[in-house]
């Protein structure tokens, strides 16, 4: 049953997704007139922000190219830092993400990494029950009685010393299509924070636990003072001290990593580091350039951490947080372990510890794993190398890192089996996506909304940004683009896959995406209105 009836009466909210047990414990009327508040106050600025994106990458569009902002300039050149960060958040050498489900939340804070970011985000497909049943879940970790029994009979419980808990909610762009205040959607992002400060606010805070929340999808200084307005209302609104909440932002988006100094500045009063979102950053790279032909990028796996652009963007944000006093935490590694093939196995976690060595030995404070079964991998390197809390103490006054460098070229090709891949990622993600499954295992590698994002991106510009070819000679045409999803489902398992039965829904979007004049800002919006 809908509990808009319900509730439309309390505050101008309106909810219109269904009420199960326990939903009504986390849409009560309080929270519901929090939420309205945060939505009457700060949607309109939300919405101008996203204007300014749109007005920027005209810009990007016609030729300028991303820089450093002239009018801040005293402000990266001064010296100031960020508030002292909390000691229980000084040694974050390990995190894992994850999405918001009951027996990965358990799993995950048992799983021995020092932080578990649920993630609202990336890896949560945004069905009305995922949702709820997410914050649900969240209030059962923090109240400590969180608990699982699977079909199977097997049960699930916290043990004595669970992982710190932070939330990343959903972007500035996203609706929440569930959730109407005075008519209007509501945002994405003051809905998931809403909900969760409100009701743990008080009980972490008491404890010593934070709150603690993961920042996505930033593009603009600006829309990280949005951020602090909307958490400084929280804490006053929630009688919590001003500061209590703290926040790691992720730069994941090519403009933001000329702001990192501002996007800290705005937030000094409560962020403790900023973190490198690597698979959304190339994603971003791709997007910003999109009518760029002299940076297409190559194949996805030809873009590694090492490459130019990249290595300068995670180098200078370690040096910009160790100048401000703040953490910067390295990227993500998507590898699951491969349990029957040992000699695979063993490459994989070749490439993680590689990866983690140079985020180690570069200067990062932390890093990022996918799956359990990587962080003692990650642990060793990390405790072998960084014998302290963390590497703030490490300058890097080394780094001369320019705008030139931040948006060098890549060189590479795009192989037929890269072209293929990027077809059927996307395919098999969008599936499991539309049944509700937002983190899938492909080839071995934990996929989420990000490196489908990627996938989708690339082939749209290398069929409009072009002319591009295989490193065949063959041409990237609609004609070879088409026959090769059309033939998609020849490619796949025939039986097994998370949304088998998405299959063509997914290869139809992807289809409608690859062939749209322009390029669709973020995969997840038109995928969400089909969303049941």
């Amino acid at each position: 049953m809908s509990v808009a009836a319900q509730y439309l009466d309390h505050s101008g909210v309106e909810i219109a997704g269904s009420c199960r047990p326990g939903y009504a414990d986390i849409l009560t009327p309080a929270a519901l007139a929090f939420l309205a508040e945060l939505h009457r106050r700060f949607d309109a600025r939300r919405r101008a922000l996203l204007q300014e994106r749109v007005a920027r990458q005209a810009r990007f569009d016609a030729g300028e190219l991303p820089d450093f902002l002239p009018e801040t300039r005293l402000l990266r050149e001064s010296d100031w830092t960020v508030a002292e960060i909390p000691e229980l958040l000084r040694d974050r050498r390990v995190e894992i993400t994850g999405p918001v489900e009951r027996k990965m939340i358990i799993n995950a804070l048992n799983s021995g990494a020092n932080v578990f970011m649920a993630d609202f985000e990336d890896s949560t497909a945004p069905t009305w029950d995922n949702l709820i049943e997410g914050q649900i879940n969240l209030c059962d970790a923090v109240a400590g009685t969180i608990e699982h029994r699977s079909a199977d009979g097997r049960e699930y419980r916290l043990g004595p010393d669970p992982a710190i808990l932070m939330v990343r909610p959903r972007g500035w762009h996203l609706p929440e299509k569930h959730a109407c205040v005075d008519g209007e959607l509501m945002s994405g992002a003051l809905f998931d924070v809403g909900l969760y400060i409100f009701h743990n606010a008080k009980t972490l805070h008491d404890d010593g636990r934070g709150p603690y929340l993961y920042l996505p999808k930033l593009q603009s200084h600006r829309e990280a003072a949005l951020w602090d307005e909307v958490i400084e209302f929280a804490e006053s609104g929630l009688q919590l001290p001003r500061g209590a909440i703290k926040a790691t932002v992720l730069i994941e988006t090519l403009p933001a990593v000329f702001e990192m100094h501002e996007i800290l500045h705005a937030l000094r009063r409560r962020c403790v580091g900023l973190n490198c979102g690597r698979w959304d950053y190339i994603f971003s790279y791709i997007k910003t350039f999109r009518r760029h032909p002299d940076r297409v990028l190559p194949e996805r796996g030809q873009v590694a951490m090492t490459v130019p652009f990249l290595k300068a963007y995670s180098e200078l944000l370690i040096q910009t947080c160790h100048r401000r006093g703040a953490l910067a935490m390295g990227g993500m590694a998507a590898q699951i372990p491969i349990n029957d093939d040992a000699d695979a196995n063993e490459a994989a976690l070749a490439r993680v510890r590689a990866d983690k060595l140079r985020e180690v030995m570069s200067g990062h404070d932390g890093t990022w794993v996918a799956h359990p079964g990587l962080i003692p991998v990650a642990r060793q390197i990390f405790d072998a190398h960084m014998p302290t809390s963390n590497q703030m103490h490490i300058a890097r006054a080394d780094i001369r890192v320019t705008r030139d460098d931040l948006i060098a070229i890549c060189n590479g090709t795009i192989t037929r089996a890269g072209f293929l891949n990027n077809i059927d990622v996307c395919v098999r993600y969008m599936a499991a996506w539309f049944d509700g499954q937002g983190c899938v295992p492909i080839h071995h590698l934990m996929e989420d909304a990000a490196t489908a994002e990627i996938a989708r991106a690339q082939l749209w510009q290398w069929l409009h940004a072009g002319p591009c070819a295989l490193d065949d000679g063959t041409r990237i045409d609609f004609a070879v683009f088409d026959a090769a999803l059309l033939h998609v489902h020849e490619r796949l398992p025939a039986s097994g896959l998370p949304g088998q039965t998405q299959i063509a829904q997914a290869a139809s979007l992807l289809g409608e995406l690859t062939h749209a004049n322009e390029l669709a800002d973020f995969l997840t919006l038109p995928a969400y209105a089909q969303l049941a």
